[in-house]
Formats: structure tokens, sequence, C-alpha cells
């Protein structure tokens, strides 16, 4: 079962990390971006190709530590399918050096749309005889709050795939208190949300005692995290907000169960932006995410206990 893959490479390498994988233009080394603009001219392909070379020497740099990435799907269609291209080459390089792969696609829609936004991200396409995985991730975000009708197509295929889904349920950003934490019955709408995933993938529980639709579960908001993981013992949590958007290790501890499983931790912009902090023009780029990185994977091991 899919979440225990990413299980079984956490506890190998001690580390619950997934790096967000969301270039921008400026993100990119300037010696980086400026040899495919002299290739291509100042083109959304050129800045594609740079995204490419950029990503794959992130992940040779992150990925004898690192078990996990997560693309975020926006920053490659900003640069149109020359974007969407390099998603898809980001992501099958990614799996070719072992990592799991979670497309951070937060997609959301009823009946026969989400059966499409899920085999396109997590299944297959008939294209005449043959079968055909456009993306194939690992897993994917899910935007839940349509109801079940647009939660079960994904996890039909997760089934099918031996995939898994991470549903919104208490996101990270500032605002998520203006609809998430509504009263509804006695419960706040996330619990409401987070109840309605575990009893849909119920039946899907895995060798580590997790189900296949995980929690999306911001660290920026410790004591929820903490309460979300006591009240949903069998989701796996994936807790965006470490790093540049404020959280810590000691935020994040709530979301491991008494074995220190059951979560992995987001770090974009910390990991993939640690060069500009160097002074060295972006050269050092890959070795400043690996440094980046081992710190908090030593934080992270500080804060859970794997066994």
């Amino acid at each position: 079962m899919s979440f225990d893959i990413l299980q079984e490479k956490i506890l190998a390498f001690e580390n619950p990390t997934v790096v967000g994988l969301d270039p921008l233009p400026d993100y990119v080394p300037a010696h980086i971006m400026d040899k495919h603009i002299t290739e291509k001219g100042e083109t959304l392909e050129a800045a594609a190709d740079a995204y490419a070379e950029y990503n794959r020497a992130l992940i040779d740099a992150l990925c004898d530590i690192v078990p996990a990435v997560k693309p975020q799907s926006a920053y490659y269609e900003l640069l149109g399918h020359a974007g969407v291209r390099a998603l898809k080459e980001t992501a099958d390089y990614a799996k070719s050096r072992g990592m799991y792969v979670i497309g951070d696609v937060k997609r959301g829609d009823i009946g026969s749309t989400a059966e499409a936004y899920s085999a396109a991200y997590l299944g297959d396409v008939t294209i005449g005889g043959r079968a055909l995985a456009p993306f194939d991730f690992d897993a994917v975000t899910v935007n839940g709050y349509l109801g079940s009708d647009g939660i079960r197509p994904f996890l039909d295929t997760c089934k099918a795939r031996d995939k898994a889904i991470f549903v919104l349920v208490k996101t990270s950003n500032p605002s998520s208190a203006e609809l998430q934490d509504q009263p509804v019955g006695g419960r706040k709408l996330y619990d409401v949300v987070g109840d309605l995933i575990a009893e849909l993938s119920k039946d899907t529980l895995g060798r580590y005692g997790f189900t296949r639709a995980g929690a999306v579960v911001g660290a920026t908001y410790p004591e929820e995290l903490a309460a979300l993981r006591r009240r949903l013992p069998s989701t796996f949590f994936l807790v965006p907000g470490y790093g540049a958007q404020g959280g810590s290790a000691q935020d994040v501890a709530g979301a491991f169960d008494g074995k220190g499983r059951g979560a992995v931790i987001n770090s974009s912009r910390a990991i993939i932006c640690a060069w500009k902090k160097t002074n060295n023009n972006g050269y050092d780029f890959a070795d400043a995410a690996r440094r980046e990185a081992l710190n908090m994977r030593d934080a992270l091991r500080r804060a859970a206990r794997f066994n």
C-alpha cells in the first residue's frame, strides 16, 4: 500500500521530510537560467528547461537523505505546456532516483471530472489498445471540500494502482480559519472533513496501520495538528508550513504517533532557495539545499522517535 512505501523510506532514512520542488524563475540561479535563455531565447521553453535542470541537481543532492519530493503543479503550469513537461520530467527523474513523489495538484471536482483527474495523476488512460500513465505520481493532494463524490474516484484509483491521496483538512494558510474552523454540529468543519476521509478509507489499512487517504494539516497550527493526530490515528499526515512559513520541529512534533510514524513534513523555499543566503551567486545551490535538508532532518529526528 502506498503509504507503507513512504513510511518504509522514512524509517530507512530516519527522516520524515518531503522537499517541495516549487521553482519560480528567480529561484533558479542565474547561471542556469541564462544558459537556457541563450539557447532558446527569453521563452517559456527556456525557463522550463532551466527548471528541469535545477530540479535534477536538487534531486541528486537530496535523494540519499530525503525520502520524498512534492512538486506543486501551479509553479509549472505558470510556464504553460512547457512547464507541464518539466513537471513530468521532474517526477520521472525523482522516481528514477528512488524518491516517493507527491503531486501537489489540490484537484477537487465531482463525478466524471474527478475520475479524469484521478486517472491523469494516479492512473492511466487507454489510447487504442495501450494503457498509458500520464503522470504516475505515488500520491496527490485532493481538495475534499466538495464532499465524498469528489474523493471516492481518487480512492478507487488508489486501490487499483497502489497509490494514495492527501485530502485538505486543516491547511497552513492564515485565512483557513474563515471556513475550516466554523462549527458544524458540535465539530469544527475540519474535523468533519477528517472524520469523512477516515470513514471513506477505513477498509484500506496498510501494514503500518494507515489508510490510503491521508490528510493535509498545517504546521502553523500545532495545537490543532496534535488534536487531529489523536482524532485520526489511522490517517497519514502531510504537514506543510515548516521553514519559510514559520513552522518549527517543535510545532510538528504532534503530527507523529507514539512510534514517530504517520507524518511527512514539507519544506520548500527554505531548502530549494537556501543558496540565496550563501553569497555565491547560486553556484552552490545543490550543496546549500543539502545542508538545509540535513539541518531539517536533524531537527525532526529530535522531535520524533523512529522505531
